[in-house]
């Protein structure tokens, strides 16, 4: 048998090597797929020192793991691929900014920018030590499985509301322009109820009280059974005849159907696990009470929902959060 030349080894040697490497590099596993740019994209001035920037939703032919928000070129700031908005702090008053956003894949990915959007923020008050009045009656609707849409009357402030802050329970989860006076919140779960305060704050980041409570529940997903949280939740701080202070706390329980009985409920304060609240005989008809002692000094806030145990072992939604000062 004739033995290839050298040249001949040489050169099946450097084919091989080649074809290796470019299914290394673009193998039929490999992503590499941009996603869209995002949409949409708006920035507000949110005081003096910070900038409330919101985008839409990217797509890819994956998953959008991230975006990334830059300000002239230079990244600032990067969030999870299910946020859609974010806050840019310790910014230069009366100044301009230009602000860009990049969606990102898991393969590293990156987006077109979206729309450069200019924004200046405001002059400083330091002198201002007044903060708003609180917004009042918020109300709002949810609409569909994953969106509210809120609105509140307008707070007063001595110098100027620079923007309206949206909280969630106790997350801050959006902005508007103090000329605002609605909002739109996305990106929530189906069947879940929300719990929503509205703050006003002036240029000088002096923030208001919260405006009243608004519980709202997003209509369920398909083939989602009914809401199994808890409802009526209401605290109310006291003492006891010894001067102890304490929560009092009633609401209903879930109904669960099948005739299972709701024995055990879950008490989370400050988002915490606390304590579990257990019938050992016959659970109570219709509204539920406990009453919990604290040992903390007065004017200490807490943040109190609960859970309840079904009767198949899982636990079931979270009720609406409440929130109590105690005395």
């Amino acid at each position: 048998m004739r033995r290839p030349t050298v040249c001949a080894v040489l050169a099946c040697s450097a084919l091989l090597l080649l074809s290796a490497t470019a299914c290394t590099a673009t193998g039929p596993g490999r992503d590499t797929e941009s996603p869209s740019r995002p949409d949409g994209v708006t920035a507000r001035a949110g005081s003096a020192t910070s900038v409330h920037v919101m985008w839409e939703r990217s797509t890819d032919d994956r998953a959008v793991t991230g975006y990334e928000v830059y300000e002239k070129g230079a990244k600032v700031k990067t969030v999870p691929g299910a946020r859609r908005m974010t806050d840019i702090d310790r910014l230069t008053p009366s100044t301009a900014y230009t602000f860009t956003v990049r969606a990102r894949d898991a393969a590293g990915n990156l987006s077109a920018p979206g729309r450069a959007v200019p924004v200046t923020t405001p002059a400083p008050t330091p002198d201002d030590r007044k903060a708003p009045s609180a917004p009042a009656r918020l109300r709002g609707r949810a609409e569909g499985t994953g969106a509210v849409r809120l609105s509140w009357g307008r707070a007063a402030d001595d110098t100027a509301v620079i923007s309206y802050d949206i909280y969630q329970e106790d997350s801050r989860v959006h902005s508007v322009r103090g000329t605002a006076t609605t909002a739109r919140v996305t990106g929530l779960r189906p069947g879940t109820v929300y719990t929503f305060t509205v703050r006003a704050r002036d240029a000088a980041e002096n923030s208001s009280g919260d405006s009243n409570a608004l519980d709202l529940t997003t209509a369920p997903g398909r083939g989602d059974g009914p809401s199994t949280a808890p409802t009526a939740l209401k605290a109310t701080a006291t003492r006891t005849k010894a001067g102890v202070r304490a929560v009092d706390l009633s609401w209903t329980p879930p109904r669960t159907g099948g005739g299972g009985e709701v024995r055990e409920h879950q008490l989370f304060l400050n988002g915490r696990l606390a304590t579990t609240i257990v019938w050992g005989a016959v659970p109570p008809k219709g509204t539920a009470t406990y009453r919990f002692t604290v040992g903390e000094p007065p004017g200490t806030r807490y943040s109190i929902k609960l859970r309840a145990k079904l009767p198949d072992g899982k636990w079931g939604d979270f009720s609406a959060q409440r929130t109590v000062v105690t005395r």
